[in-house]
């Protein structure tokens, strides 16, 4: 048999190899799931902070599939015995997801396009608290961490209120102040 020939067969197979090889590979490789979160919450707690009651009210909604957000809905309140600040952030904020990996945990970050604009829609032309907004959605088993630093949607509040829920009883805790 001639050497063109047998090279010609040769690399035919090493080709047949390779292909059954990473057709192989591909079938033992897991397909990667995409980071799914969807919970709702209402929380509340009632504290003494320099002699004066203070109620810390927060309610919402996060909906993710990766880094769409398919829902978001949250509604921070802090209210003093004359007076009370809210904050809150929704779909219509145009937020958008980024999703970090971080070992075994699932993370997001939740961000605005435009902060100014979504604080602008709401009527906040006071208390510069400035144009920043992300929220951190860390997951810890059935424990989902909310970490705020989302100042523009908060009228004259500083932030929205830190807090954790048991994904599956919905208790609620709120970080020490």
């Amino acid at each position: 048999m001639s050497s063109i020939l047998l090279f010609s067969r040769n690399r035919r197979a090493r080709l047949a190899a390779l292909a059954l090889f990473a057709f192989g590979a591909t079938l033992l490789t897991p397909a990667i799931q995409a980071q799914q979160l969807q919970t709702k919450f209402g929380c509340n707690l009632t504290r003494e902070t320099d002699g004066e009651k203070v109620i810390y009210g927060d309610t919402g909604e996060f909906k993710l599939d990766g880094d769409r957000i398919e829902a978001l809905r949250w509604e921070s309140a802090l209210y003093r015995p004359t007076h009370g600040f809210e904050c809150s952030i929704d779909t219509g904020d145009d937020p958008q997801a980024e999703v970090r990996q971080d070992g075994g945990k699932d993370n997001w970050r939740i961000t605005l396009k435009d902060a100014a604009a979504a604080r602008r829609q709401r009527g906040y032309d006071f208390y510069d608290h400035g144009m920043n907004c992300s929220i951190r959605l860390q997951r810890d088993g059935d424990r989902l961490h909310v970490i705020p630093s989302c100042p523009a949607l908060c009228g004259s509040r500083a932030n929205f209120t830190e807090l954790s829920v048991d994904l599956k009883t919905g208790e609620c805790s709120y970080q020490d102040k």
